[in-house]
């Protein structure tokens, strides 16, 4: 007897690219440093129909701050190579969600303020503990 109930789910690949590391685009050549992924695209249909070479969506997309741009890019693993030039990235956000670089990595030490593409923050977290309660004003 056989068994069809079960799901067949294709697993997508595992990221190749960690939080803080800085990468080439093989295609358009930007380079950027990475501030968060996704197993797979989430990006709405419109916007990937939209995109011109539409790589697979079951493989890891990241959202990359841009050098030298005011711009968040959305990237596919499969479109990403790892920058080797030790050059430093220069984004308006870098402050906002790294707090240091990993020396002779060429890797930005990523903090904890969550990554929320439609509602980005104005200002970096605070450097007080998470514990940290301020005294009450008397």
């Amino acid at each position: 007897m056989i068994n069809l109930s079960f799901d067949c789910a294709v697993v997508p690949d595992s990221p190749k690219f960690e939080l803080g590391e800085v990468i080439t685009h093989s295609r358009y050549g930007y380079r950027g440093v990475i501030v968060d992924f996704d197993l797979t695209c989430k990006a709405a249909q419109s916007w990937y129909q939209s995109n011109q070479t539409q790589p697979k969506k079951l493989q890891p997309w990241y959202h990359i701050l841009v050098h030298g741009v005011q711009q968040v890019t959305y990237a596919a693993q499969s479109n990403l190579m790892k920058d080797e030039s030790g050059n430093p990235i220069v984004h308006p956000m870098l402050n906002l969600f790294f707090f240091g670089l990993e020396e002779g990595k060429n890797r930005y030490l990523r903090n904890n303020l969550p990554w929320n593409p439609g509602n980005p923050p104005d200002s970096p977290p605070s450097s007080s503990p998470p514990d940290f309660k301020p005294p009450p004003v008397s």
